[in-house]
């Protein structure tokens, strides 16, 4: 009987230290374990900054984007502003736009054309 309740005893013991472990967890870690968890660490911490570097730079061109898209729109508009008439025609040109040359004749008039067999 007493060989029974010295195994429950001992089986209660090492029940309790088994949990006891199990429950805080083991604090040993082989070093190369270490140095691999440490350079994960490391990278890890690098593309977060990467990623944080680039969410910026998208904000920025986001941005950037609309303002744009904002000056497209308002010098759109002014531009219909400038050219909309009532009866649908264009704006009549400005007086000091300069005009265009008149067109060269295409012979010269001191020769005449050529008239002849032609080779």
């Amino acid at each position: 009987m007493r060989r029974k309740r010295l195994g429950m005893v001992l089986g209660s013991v090492m029940l309790a230290a088994a949990l006891g472990v199990g429950l805080s967890g083991c604090d040993y870690w082989p070093p190369a374990l270490q140095a691999q968890i440490e350079q994960l660490r490391a990278e890890a911490q690098g593309f977060a900054a990467e990623r944080a570097k680039f969410e910026s730079q998208l904000a920025q061109t986001s941005r950037t984007r609309d303002e744009l898209q904002a000056r497209v729109t308002e010098l759109t508009n002014q531009n219909q502003d400038l050219t909309w008439q009532p009866n649908g025609r264009r704006p009549r040109r400005r007086a000091n736009r300069p005009q265009k040359a008149a067109p060269r004749p295409k012979w010269p008039r001191s020769l005449p054309p050529r008239s002849g067999p032609s080779e």
